[in-house]
């Protein structure tokens, strides 16, 4: 049974694993389905624990691992397709401007599975992050790439698609994703022990402001979750 958490810390890695043969071929849409697929299993994963009291070092570390993986690179090789996407870049450029520019392509991507590294080592030495979290988690960072790649797919909105075919939003939205995690802003964890609004002011905020943005934008609010959850959480600190 003290096993069952590292197999489903396992499944998650594997998931991340998945879409990085899936985004490195190309088809981003499958890759953050798999992404997302990964974010269930990091949920499980620390469900079961608590269940079934088997938390372990070892537990610690391969979660950690596994979330680089899944929630760290696997998210920036997405953001560098959609750039090579947008800038017509090839990957065996012939003359000088192109290679430089394939390089800025590669590096600009490269900086979010290293703030998420970071992120990830200071939160597993800070000991005051049990409640909230000081910088962005790594699986928000995840979901804030693939929802503008899902979003866009599954509504063909024009403005959706205009977006992930600009490279000045992708270059902006990746390097603010990337400090968001390594900041210090005080964001809402989403355990939740018990459901009275005292306490909870922040989720139950987080909650309506995604259920409202649903039924108005449908599937296009999905980019709006992370903008939403950093909103709520400023807001929760006037409670």
């Amino acid at each position: 049974m003290k096993h069952i958490p590292n197999f489903i810390t396992s499944l998650n890695l594997v998931s991340g694993f998945i879409a990085i043969i899936l985004a490195a071929n190309g088809n981003l849409v499958a890759a953050s389905w798999f992404v997302l697929a990964a974010m269930i299993f990091d949920f499980l994963d620390g469900f079961s624990a608590r269940l079934l009291k088997a938390y372990s070092d070892i537990g610690k570390e391969l979660d950690s691992l596994a979330d680089v993986v899944s929630f760290g690179v696997a998210p920036a090789l997405i953001i560098y397709h959609l750039l090579s996407n947008s800038l017509s870049v090839i990957v065996f450029p012939e003359n000088t401007t192109d290679t430089i520019l394939l390089i800025l392509i590669m590096l600009i991507p490269a900086i979010m599975p290293v703030c998420g590294a970071i992120r990830l080592a200071i939160f597993n030495l800070d000991s005051t992050q049990a409640t909230t979290f000081r910088g962005l988690p790594i699986p928000a960072n995840a979901l804030a790439v693939i929802s503008i790649v899902i979003a866009s797919h599954y509504s063909q909105s024009a403005i959706s698609i205009s977006i992930i075919g600009s490279p000045i939003f992708l270059i902006i939205f990746t390097i603010i994703l990337s400090l968001l995690m390594v900041s210090r802003i005080p964001l809402l964890s989403l355990k939740v022990k018990n459901l009275k609004l005292k306490g909870n002011e922040g989720r139950y905020i987080l909650i309506g402001l995604v259920i409202i943005s649903y039924l108005i934008f449908g599937i296009t609010a999905i980019p709006f979750v992370i903008p939403i959850y950093i909103l709520s959480s400023l807001l929760s600190l006037l409670f």
